[in-house]
């Protein structure tokens, strides 16, 4: 039986969603091990002078504590 824990992380971009997502989970392998998904639980952006300048996302990681 495995055990799994989830974190939840917000993370950001000048570029993409994608790229807001993948800043999160290299952020996270820096202190947690075993990582097996990434779930995009929210999107959003900010826009200065009707253009998009930030994008943001809440993830939520998943884990292996024990296998």
């Amino acid at each position: 039986m495995a055990i799994l824990k989830v974190v939840e992380i917000l993370a950001n971009s000048d570029k993409s969603w994608e790229d807001a997502t993948k800043k999160a989970v290299k952020e996270a392998s820096k202190t947690v091990k075993n990582i097996s998904s990434v779930y995009v639980q929210e999107q959003s952006a900010v826009v200065n002078n009707g253009e998009v300048t930030e994008f943001r996302v809440n993830v939520k990681i998943t884990f292996a504590v024990y296998k």
